[in-house]
């Protein structure tokens, strides 16, 4: 199939973060509605998560495949097929009536989703000018970044006037819009269809990650031995056939990178899941207000993402992410040694500060680590980063659901203070890690091009 049509970069960019925006935003937009569904369905805050957990789940183990499917296919058929089973989960969770078909329609929308976010970043990498790609990273990271402080809002205000199953339907339109700028944004191109899948390697690690985020939630030291067996099959049948490049964490610095960008993956989407649930449960404000306190720092991080871009491009990223990351564990530190006695309004202030952080540094960290491979790697890194930032999502909800459920368990009354508090504190200690080894990594690459 020869290409009919010039591409329209940004049109593109803009119509897969839609998806992504979409299926971030259901993701964190639900964590609002977790005490109505928990009552509904008649299940605990470990149970319900999986509402959220499976999708991250079903994202991570697709991520994966997905280097290949673009090497197989055109980027118009994977947004064509990533956006239809969008819109078949979509359907499907509008109208559940139970908690099964809820969380089957939230696989299907975690596949459409799992090749979305990548292909987006695909068409960045591949496709957007070298001296504008801080830039459209940046729009493109606004779209899935600001989703998770978005999502409380929205899913609270839809969930206290339509009811939770609203959530999905005003998506459809979004999706249905996103379709229609897509097909005329990308054109059509040439596949490859002699390209093979490592059916053994993709099997295994799914068989893998699943099993670890099981012994995540449920805290198993056994299971957690037993995913050892699926990850060293993924290790031994992914040296015969690469499903993933695992040989691109050997280039300088891009394992710290890597690692203070996950860290950023894990704050947002564990206080999305934290904070929603302890202003409804300890303080007893309304969803629709709880979904409300994450809205200034989602514009704070929507506005800052394409604005720190742009400092990249032309400061290069030592600056925007070290102030990002600073100022992020400052807050973050605040927050939790002063949590039980933090008002409404005080958690607040924090979160906006945090979020100004966020938006400094989140997707520099990404382009910085993607921009230190050799283009040959990109949509290998792209793919790696994408399951890790994924299933570090869902391990983070995971763990914030156990410290919450676990301390509810043992003191009824003040359990739901003690269980956040003990979440931000887990959370603390990562992003301090990750301002350490930002700090040496950057000494190691300014001594390494200096030799």
């Amino acid at each position: 199939m020869m290409k009919t049509k010039e591409w329209q970069v940004l049109g593109a960019v803009i119509a897969t973060g839609m998806m992504g925006f979409s299926g971030v935003l259901i993701e964190t937009s639900m964590n609002v509605t977790f005490p109505h569904l928990m009552q509904e369905f008649h299940t605990n805050a470990s149970g319900v998560q999986w509402v959220t957990t499976g999708y991250l789940l079903a994202i991570a183990v697709v991520v994966p495949v997905t280097a290949y499917l673009i090497r197989r296919f055109s980027v118009r058929q994977l947004f064509t097929w990533s956006n239809g089973v969008f819109i078949l989960g979509l359907m499907l969770d509008s109208f559940s009536p139970t908690l099964a078909i809820l969380l089957l329609g939230r696989l299907a929308q975690g596949i459409g989703t799992g090749i979305a976010l990548p292909l987006m970043f695909h068409i960045i990498l591949t496709k957007s000018p070298l001296a504008k790609r801080g830039v459209m990273m940046g729009i493109g990271t606004m779209t899935t970044s600001i989703a998770p402080a978005i999502g409380p809002t929205y899913g609270g205000l839809l969930l206290s006037t339509l009811g939770w199953r609203s959530i999905f339907w005003f998506l459809l339109l979004i999706l249905g819009f996103s379709l229609v700028l897509g097909l005329r944004s990308i054109p059509a191109e040439q596949t490859h269809p002699k390209e093979t899948l490592n059916w053994g390697a993709f099997l295994s690690l799914a068989l893998g990650l699943t099993a670890l985020l099981l012994a995540i939630d449920g805290q198993s030291v056994w299971l957690a031995l037993v995913s050892l067996l699926p990850f060293t099959c993924f290790i031994l049948m992914n040296r015969r056939h690469p499903l993933l490049n695992l040989r691109i964490f050997k280039l300088a610095g891009f394992a710290g990178m890597v690692y203070a960008f996950l860290v950023f993956q894990a704050v947002l989407l564990g206080l999305s899941f934290v904070l929603p649930n302890y202003l409804q449960l300890a303080l007893h404000v309304s969803a629709t207000t709880a979904g409300l306190f994450m809205f200034p720092g989602a514009v704070m991080g929507a506005i800052l993402a394409p604005v720190s871009g742009r400092l990249l491009d032309r400061y290069g990223y030592a600056k925007p992410i070290g102030f990002g990351l600073v100022t992020a564990t400052l807050a973050l530190m605040v927050m939790t040694w002063f949590f039980p006695r933090l008002s409404f309004g005080g958690l607040l202030l924090g979160h906006v500060v945090l979020m100004t952080g966020v938006g400094f540094a989140y997707s520099n960290l990404m382009t910085t680590a993607l921009g230190l491979l050799p283009i040959e790697d990109h949509a290998d890194g792209n793919s790696v980063l994408n399951t890790l930032q994924q299933f570090i999502g869902a391990s983070a909800t995971a763990v914030m659901a156990q410290f919450l459920a676990q301390a509810v368990a043992k003191h009824p009354v003040t359990g739901v203070v003690q269980g956040s508090q003990n979440g931000l504190m887990c959370l603390t200690m990562l992003i301090l890690i990750a301002v350490i080894v930002f700090g040496a990594n950057l000494i190691y690459l300014k001594h390494k091009a200096s030799v």
